[in-house]
């Protein structure tokens, strides 16, 4: 899992690279290597959504101090499946709405970078 301490605000930062990713599949294994998921996890939107938003899943501080997702990499998947990013970015909206602390940052879609937040409450 590629955690950074803290970002500006004070949140912990996980950060996942889409790079090189062209399917669901890919983008639920990518996920659930860079967050460290549990083997259960059962790699579909809803779940995805469910493990965002569960605040003992996050990494360790990550509870107290709110977790900011960089999500990047994405161009090659979104071009590939259009459909699936949109339900992808709807999930990380989904997400944010019901996990308290959590904010999802879509980055260019050719990088690692962060950028604007999607949302999440704190």
């Amino acid at each position: 899992m590629a955690v950074d301490p803290v970002d500006p605000a004070g949140r912990i930062t996980v950060r996942v690279d889409l790079g090189g990713v062209t399917d669901k599949a890919g983008l639920m294994d990518r996920f659930a290597r860079d967050l460290g998921l549990p083997e259960w996890f059962g790699r579909n939107w809803d779940a995805l959504a469910d493990v965002l938003s569960d605040p003992a899943l996050w990494p360790e501080g990550a509870t107290d101090r709110g977790l900011l997702l960089e999500v990047g990499g994405w161009r090659e998947y979104a071009d590939a499946r259009p459909d699936e990013w949109q339900v992808a970015e709807e999930v990380f909206a989904e997400a944010t709405d019901r996990g308290p602390g959590l904010y999802v940052s879509v980055g260019p879609g050719t990088s690692r970078s962060g950028g604007p937040a999607l949302g999440g409450s704190s």
